[in-house]
């Protein structure tokens, strides 16, 4: 092997993992700043899933208390139809 097909495979290796290296990142999230260095990359609709989460959390307590109550048929029905008028 000559000088020159030595430094063109070095090259080549250094290409390959660079792009593995970057494919491996951006699978999990991972980018690079202007200067290199590792960036989290956030999701946009995190907060509003957090909300969203947070609220369907609330409901399903809320249910739980209705469906748990040893109060009669009649209290439970006027609770639900309170619920349904927020």
């Amino acid at each position: 092997m000559n000088p020159f097909e030595m430094v063109v495979a070095i090259i080549i290796v250094i290409t390959v993992g660079k792009v593995v290296s970057t494919r491996i990142q951006a699978k999990h999230g991972i980018a690079s700043d202007e200067e290199g260095n590792p960036v989290t990359m956030v999701d946009p609709d995190a907060g509003r899933l957090r909300e969203e989460v947070k609220y369907l959390k609330e409901r399903v307590a809320v249910l739980e208390k209705i469906a748990t109550d040893d109060r009669g048929a009649r209290e439970l029905e006027n609770e639900i139809e309170k619920l349904r008028n927020q």
